[in-house]
């Protein structure tokens, strides 16, 4: 039976939720001008249902997310949809971590009200501790939150100062944009701000061009993912939007947040809250067109605004994968972060959902945990990821992709034959047989 079997979580005898009201313990202190949720109304003027956290008990998610509400799935013509990630036979980061409900460590006060995330992990970012969760290993769309994936690899390989000329196709790039024009020249370094601050699909496409197009950069994010241990992961497209097999979990982003939070660039660009944004020429093909200045690029995420000790984060949606966001913030010398999936912008935003999450892990003693983003002794043995040096950032190391099955079953065949070899000559010698131990 798999580990993700174990559903609910009973906490000193009783079955927690997350949607048990917040009483008393941690409220919206952190968030700067905030002020107390009006009550409910006594009566209701509408036939929308009352919201109510949801419920994932019965491991709803557990090899695959919800199903697509469109079409932004379905495979390309010819071919098939990839089978889903597999699942470990042991929960990666802990047992605890195995569980779909609510995981809370013994004798935690109740969970902030209006958390609308189906998963959610919060946890201590210079650690790695988790000190609480939702449904942390439940498969879900990561939307723009897995930009992260890309900026890691383009801030491995790519030289930041090196200017690019962008193409029709980047700045015609589906979803969401930062802004960029056909002929307008940018740095890496304000891709990467596009790419982070605005959530900019143009300049993920960018980035992902200079990687070696979409697919190769889908194969390296999804290498460096298992290189981290975020073995729900499989990302299939380089902005974020769904695709094929797209799945995450919100250990998973943790894992990657975690790791991102510990490089500087990373870190100082998701801090910026505005900057300076280039323009782009005419186009000449256009009759009458126009010249587009430069602008002022501002952070898109609010917690950065509004929380006191905000670090940053980011922002994503689409209409599969609902609202997800990934925030982190310092507070007296401790840094905590915290990712939703799965959620929803109601009854309050998902930075103020972070925000509350935020509060109550403040609140907790600083040796809480149930779990760990680091630790590596639990779960499936994490896949092999070649790491090659980048002809664009000498002496960096990239994930790159696996070796095909085929190949892999080639090499495993002539080890075989070389160790058969080197046992008879062994024997013929007579020499003592060396006793070999499987990698």
């Amino acid at each position: 039976m798999m580990w993700r079997r174990k559903c609910a979580v009973a906490v000193a005898g009783t079955v927690l939720s997350g949607s048990i009201a917040f009483t008393g313990v941690v409220g919206t202190s952190g968030i700067a001008g905030a002020q107390p949720a009006p009550p409910p109304p006594t009566t209701t003027t509408t036939t929308e249902a009352p919201f109510t956290t949801p419920n994932t008990d019965s491991c709803p998610f557990t090899s695959l997310p919800a199903p697509a509400i469109d079409l932004s799935e379905a495979p390309a013509p010819g071919s098939t949809a990839p089978t889903a990630v597999p699942v470990p036979e042991s929960p990666v980061g802990g047992d605890k971590l195995g569980e779909c409900g609510v995981v809370l460590p013994d004798g935690a006060p109740p969970l902030p009200a209006d958390i609308a995330a189906s998963g959610w992990v919060l946890a201590d970012a210079e650690t790695g501790e988790v000190l609480a969760a939702k449904d942390p290993h439940g498969r879900y769309r990561p939307a723009s939150t897995i930009k992260m994936l890309l900026a890691l690899v383009a801030l491995d390989e790519l030289d930041l100062d090196t200017e690019i000329t962008a193409t029709a196709e980047d700045a015609d790039a589906e979803g969401s944009a930062v802004g960029i024009g056909k002929g307008g020249k940018y740095t890496n370094r304000q891709l990467m701000q596009g790419l982070v601050m605005a959530s900019g699909n143009d300049a993920a496409h960018a980035l992902a061009r200079q990687l070696g197009g979409d697919a190769a950069a889908v194969s390296k994010m999804n290498a460096l993912a298992a290189d981290l241990g975020a073995l729900d992961t499989r990302t299939a497209t380089p902005s974020g939007l769904d695709g094929p097999g797209m799945s995450s979990s919100p250990y998973d982003l943790a894992v990657i947040f975690h790791t991102a939070l510990q490089n500087p660039t990373f870190a100082g660009l998701i801090h910026t809250e505005t900057v300076e944004f280039p323009g782009f020429p005419k186009d000449p093909t256009i009759p009458d067109d126009q010249d587009r200045p430069g602008f002022t690029l501002a952070n898109d995420n609010q917690l950065l605004y509004n929380y006191d000790g905000a670090l940053g984060g980011k922002t994503g949606f689409t209409d599969d994968a609902r609202h997800t966001y990934v925030g982190a913030a310092e507070r007296n010398g401790r840094k905590l972060l915290v990712t939703l999936m799965g959620g929803e912008a109601k009854p309050i935003r998902p930075w103020e959902q972070a925000a509350r999450l935020l509060d109550y892990g403040y609140a907790l003693p600083a040796s809480t945990t149930v779990g760990s983003l680091t630790d590596r002794s639990t779960g499936d043995a994490t896949p092999d990821v070649t790491r090659t040096p980048s002809a664009a950032a000498p002496g960096s190391i990239s994930a790159a992709p696996t070796a095909t099955d085929a190949e892999s079953d080639t090499t495993d065949r002539i080890l075989v034959g070389a160790v058969g070899a080197v046992v008879v000559i062994a024997l013929v010698a007579g020499a003592v047989a060396l006793n070999r131990r499987r990698r």
